[in-house]
């Protein structure tokens, strides 16, 4: 099959665009004139520290990222994160806090998904503090075991004063993400994060953006002390995770570790990464390489406006099609429609027969990655930056045809 036939709508590593991968196949062979391939060039090289310094520049001009932050560039994705939060932090907070006790350092934690539990599982798995479950979305969904929306801010509980707030901005196994609307329930309730006060320090607060950074502005950016993504969903290739840390998380770990706090693996702490430039050792260059690409071929097509606008109408489309196939009884949502996912759209297919016919029939259309998530089944259709507009048209009619055929039986 031509790729021109091919609609990729997986998880993740998910589609990219042409043009980035025929520069960047390119590159691999000849880059920017050097005679070496990217992936031969040393990381010390001025051409490849260029490259690091236009990739941090791009980005923060795309999402507008205060000089209060720094972006950094690293390995080991979302599930290194998880550890690399929990040792920073804490390691800020024994400096602050000297005197406290392990039960006494507090890292809360919001539940809207498998990705977030996973987090906070890490975190107890690692000790130093008590894991506060701020709100579990599984507690209010129908079966009381489904993530299927954003808790409701009544019912969260943030600690008086935790080493930080953790949450996962889009969950990409269960399609819940939190709005963009500061009115919407769904919104991320920041009224209810504790306020400093003259003895104690801003509360950090954390982010997993992995499955929708780049897609839509990141809603109060500067009010956070820690985002990061893993860049193989609309960024570039596996391998590449993008940090974007307020200055006062690079702590010294090793003057933590000598208060009490986990000592610290040297390549996880953020402040050894920055003092660094991201080259404390060799980095992700090729997926760099290709996000660096990625971010001016969305630039110079109109920017995150560009994009936010283009996402917002892609799944606009496909959840219309979804409810058309639900009011027919041949689909069923699995999340309400305030805490619905731009990136990733989920729904079952009660009758098993018809699911495997609905995945048969996608592939033999070029439409491919559909299946859900191992851990949750039904069908997952993931809308990342590089789908575009035309080929999300093309999904919605295999939708109506498919809908059309299993009414007809």
């Amino acid at each position: 099959m031509e790729r021109s036939n091919v609609i990729n709508l997986a998880a993740g590593p998910s589609q990219l665009p042409l043009a980035v991968l025929e520069q960047a196949a390119a590159g691999i062979l000849n880059y920017e004139g050097t005679g070496i391939g990217l992936v031969e060039l040393s990381h010390r090289s001025k051409e490849f520290s260029q490259l690091t310094t236009s990739l941090e520049q791009e980005i923060r001009t795309f999402l507008d990222v205060p000089p209060t932050h720094v972006i950094l560039f690293t390995q080991g994705g979302g599930c290194g994160q998880f550890s690399s939060v929990v040792y920073n932090l804490l390691a800020r907070h024994h400096l602050l806090y000297p005197d406290l006790r392990p039960e006494e350092r507090v890292m809360d934690y919001v539940i809207t998904g498998s990705w977030s539990k996973k987090a906070a599982e890490e975190a107890r798995k690692l000790g130093g503090g008590v894991v506060n479950i701020v709100a579990d979305g599984r507690e209010h969904s129908p079966t009381g075991k489904a993530f299927s929306s954003v808790p409701p801010h009544e019912s969260w509980k943030i600690s008086p004063a935790p080493a930080f707030v953790y949450y996962c901005e889009n969950e990409t196994v269960d399609g819940v993400q939190f709005s963009p609307d500061p009115q919407s329930p769904s919104s991320f309730p920041f009224h209810l994060l504790p306020q400093p006060t003259g003895s104690t320090a801003p509360v950090p607060l954390v982010a997993d953006y992995s499955s929708s950074f780049l897609s839509r502005p990141i809603h109060n950016l500067a009010d956070h002390a820690l985002i990061y993504a893993g860049a193989q969903k609309n960024v570039g290739p596996a391998g590449l995770t993008i940090l974007i840390v307020r200055k006062d998380l690079l702590v010294d770990t090793e003057a933590a570790a000598k208060l009490g706090a986990a000592p610290t693996p040297t390549t996880l702490s953020y402040k050894v990464l920055a003092d660094a430039g991201s080259l404390y050792h060799t980095p992700p260059m090729f997926s760099m390489y290709v996000a660096l690409l990625v971010v001016r071929y969305f630039r110079d097509r109109g920017g995150l406006a560009a994009l936010e606008e283009a996402n917002k109408t892609k799944q606009a489309k496909v959840y219309d099609a979804v409810e058309r196939g639900t009011s027919s009884g041949i689909f069923k949502g699995k999340v309400k429609k305030e805490s619905r996912s731009w990136m990733n759209v989920t729904f079952s297919i009660e009758d098993a027969e018809l699911e495997k016919r609905f995945i048969a029939d996608a592939e033999s259309k070029g439409i491919k990655g559909v299946k859900g998530h191992r851990s949750v089944g039904g069908i997952r259709l993931s809308l990342y930056n590089a789908v575009t507009e035309e080929q999300i048209d093309r999904v919605v009619a295999f939708l109506d045809e498919f809908i059309a055929n299993a009414r007809s039986r």
